[in-house]
């Protein structure tokens, strides 16, 4: 018996993959600008790529580097956020794994 995933799935696992770490990789931007009193990443941009999917990667970053744990609209809206993002990724994964195999 072998395992067939749809490449659907595949290429919205590796979006998804890709758009965490970016996030990460944006979130942890931000802490160093604010160590060193730099120009900042914008709260609203932050939240933009929170809201396409890189919810789980913002918080990460929240939790690891302790940075915007302390702003409410982080602390309830990223999680808020990753739920969102899991509904409308895992529905999207639903409908897709029935279509385009590999």
């Amino acid at each position: 018996m072998t395992l067939t995933i749809p490449i659907s799935v595949l290429a919205i696992a590796a979006w998804l993959i890709l758009l965490n770490l970016c996030s990460y990789v944006v979130m942890t931007s931000d802490k160093r600008k604010a160590k060193r009193n730099k120009r900042r990443v914008p709260e609203r941009t932050l939240f933009i790529w929170a809201a396409v999917g890189g919810a789980l990667g913002i918080w990460i970053a929240m939790r690891a580097k302790r940075h915007k744990t302390q702003h409410n609209s982080f602390k309830f809206g990223i999680p808020a956020l990753f739920l969102l993002n899991i509904v409308i990724y895992g529905t999207l994964l639903y409908f897709a794994s029935s279509y385009f195999y590999i």
